[in-house]
Parts: C-alpha cells; sequence; structure tokens
C-alpha cells in the first residue's frame, strides 16, 4: 500500500508542479513519509519515474480487460474513451512528459507494441483494427494538449463512428 501512495504522491507533484520539483525530498515530504521510507521502495528517482510509468500501463491493461467487448480493438477503443473521460490523461501527460529518458520510457514503447499487434490476427479485418487504434491514439494526443476540445455528445458520436469502421 505505501508503493502505491508514494507513486500518487509524486503523480500529484507533477500535475501540480511539473517535473522540476519532482525530487526524492519532495515526493517524500508529499507523501508524508522520510525519505528513507521512500528510498525503500524507489532506490532513485529514476526507478520511481520508471514505477509511475509501469502502473500507468497495468492500469490501461486492466481497463482493457475490463470492457467485455468480442475483439481485442473493441476493448482498446472502449478504454481509451473511459481514460481520457476520466481525466486518467493528466496523469499519462505528467509521467511520460517527465520520463523524457529513453530507459524509462521503454516499458511505455513495449506496451505501446503489445497494444498494437495484440489480438490483430483474429480481427475480422485487421487493417480497420489498426486504423481504430491508431486513431485512438489521436485522441489521447490531441485531447491531453486541449482536453476540453470535446464535449460528451462529440466523443459519443467519435466512438459511433470508430466502432463503424469495425465489422461487427
Amino acid at each position: 500500500m505505501r508503493r502505491e501512495e508514494l507513486l500518487d504522491a509524486a503523480e500529484d507533484l507533477l500535475c501540480d508542479q511539473g517535473s522540476q520539483a519532482l525530487t526524492l525530498a519532495a515526493v517524500a515530504e508529499r507523501a508524508g513519509c522520510s525519505k528513507g521510507g521512500l528510498l525503500y521502495h524507489f532506490g532513485t528517482k529514476e526507478a520511481l519515474i520508471k514505477g509511475m510509468v509501469e502502473r500507468l500501463i497495468e492500469d490501461f491493461d486492466e481497463l482493457i480487460a475490463r470492457q467485455g467487448h468480442d475483439t481485442y480493438t473493441k476493448n482498446y477503443l472502449a478504454a481509451t474513451f473511459a481514460a481520457v473521460r476520466s481525466g486518467r490523461l493528466r496523469r499519462w501527460a505528467v509521467v511520460t512528459g517527465a520520463s523524457g529518458n529513453l530507459y524509462l520510457l521503454a516499458p511505455l514503447r513495449e506496451a505501446m507494441a503489445r497494444w498494437h499487434r495484440e489480438g490483430l490476427d483474429s480481427e475480422p479485418d485487421p487493417a480497420a483494427a489498426r486504423i481504430v487504434r491508431l486513431a485512438c491514439e489521436g485522441l489521447w494526443d490531441v485531447a491531453s494538449h486541449d482536453p476540453e476540445l470535446y464535449d460528451d455528445a462529440r466523443y459519443a458520436e467519435l466512438k459511433r463512428r470508430l466502432l463503424d469502421l469495425l465489422p461487427a
């Protein structure tokens, strides 16, 4: 449980003050623990950032798995819209922004490759599935820069149109 609290504190600090403020001392203070307590879980700032990236990936994998549609692409699409509309984008933007190191982003690159390959062989139309998955990436990117761009009706229309690209 303490590990999760430390990751929450680090994400909150990033959201509130930006990556320059992300120090081990500041995270420990935000979490209400000693720096030694933080170092027990995360020996370096890089380990802390990597932990945040890995948690974001795990959270999104779980969100995909909970969707219950008949294809991976439909689950991926539904999870993307759920994440965008829930405000999870802010976490993704600040964490990936703080981890400008290629080593720290390696888990995200691996997850992205997996998300874009997963289940393609079993999709009725693999090309349409790729297009929808790429559209999801575009939505993440645009919504992370302008979260107010789409209202509920526009999101619903966009989701419906993307689902229409996929064979039933």
